[in-house]
């Protein structure tokens, strides 16, 4: 073989080299870089659910920061049977939907949850009446804690019913003039056992969740910063503002890191709700029939009194 005849060989497999490196890099699939602009769009469209609920105002910007802002007509939230429904199925959905990068928790017109209203919710001493509760109570809380990206609660006003859905939060930031206080179980007659104590004894302890709840009053924002319930108080008006500021920090964080540290984090109180909450909404519930017999019994005092006078 000559000179010339290696020479053309050499030519032909090189030739052929390039040739299946050019195939090889076509048919190679181009892999996109993360938050390209299609993860974007994802984060800023508004999917469905966001305007699903009559109760829970859904809003969420460029970076993934969902603001769930619980209302009433638009002003404060006021604890009805139908809220009680609707905040199921709306954490539930959040917490699946994973373009929600960040979640802030936070109430309308100032206040987080003000009050009850005791008459949408029928006769709670009926059984079926109190199933539905006993189970709403349990999945709520169950879906809040299943959140797995950060959660960070913005309090400005009165948080005085379900404060246990804000102790579910990573952070809570009040402002200078917030107060935390239950209205709606030992006060008006019934056991707290539909999460409260277990959250509350969680964050602050034993000893002061008792107080707080066979004692209800108002805690101010820097009490409840004392026992370590709120992370930081701010002035009045700048508790939303500041919360949206801790999680333009958090966003720094790696996606996987933030979603692991928020489901490391709340692990050991979801294993506290799933065994508690649900006995403890039985207790609740026993009471509940406890003083609807007993406010029957007065009524009827009074009208067999009133008939022989």
């Amino acid at each position: 073989m000559g000179l010339w005849t290696i020479c053309q060989y050499a030519a032909l497999g090189a030739a052929i080299w390039s040739l299946g490196e050019a195939l090889i890099a076509k048919e190679k699939p181009t892999i996109e870089p993360l938050n390209t602009r299609e993860d974007n769009a994802m984060q800023t469209a508004q999917p469905d659910y966001f305007t699903a609920y009559h109760y829970v105002k859904l809003t969420r910007d460029a970076n993934g920061v969902l603001t769930v802002s619980l209302h009433t007509n638009g002003g404060p939230c006021l604890m009805t049977a139908q809220t009680h429904t609707e905040f199921v199925e709306a954490f539930y959905r959040i917490s699946q939907d994973r373009a929600n990068k960040i979640v802030i928790l936070t109430g309308a017109g100032g206040d987080f949850i003000t009050d009850v209203d005791w008459s949408s919710w029928g006769n709670p001493g009926d059984p079926g009446v109190w199933s539905q509760i006993h189970d709403e109570g349990v999945q709520v809380l169950e879906n809040i804690a299943n959140i797995r990206v950060p959660v960070i609660a913005a309090v400005e006003g009165r948080a005085h019913v379900h404060t246990d859905y804000l102790l579910l939060a990573n952070v809570i930031v009040a402002a200078e003039g917030a107060t935390f206080q239950d209205v709606a179980h030992f006060a008006a007659g019934v056991t707290p056992g539909d999460g409260i104590f277990t959250t509350w004894s969680y964050r602050a302890g034993a000893g002061r969740a008792e107080v707080f709840l066979i004692n209800p009053h108002p805690v101010t924002a820097r009490t409840a910063h004392e026992w370590g319930v709120v992370a930081e108080v701010t002035p009045n008006g700048k508790a939303l503002a500041r919360a949206h500021e801790l999680a333009a920090l958090y966003l720094k964080v790696p996606e996987v890191t933030r979603r692991n540290t928020r489901i490391h984090f709340i692990q050991p109180l979801k294993e506290r709700i799933v065994r508690e909450v649900g006995y403890g909404l039985s207790l609740e519930g026993a009471s509940a029939a406890d003083l609807v017999k007993s406010k029957q019994t007065k009524s009827e005092r009074r009208a067999s009194t009133a008939n022989v006078a």
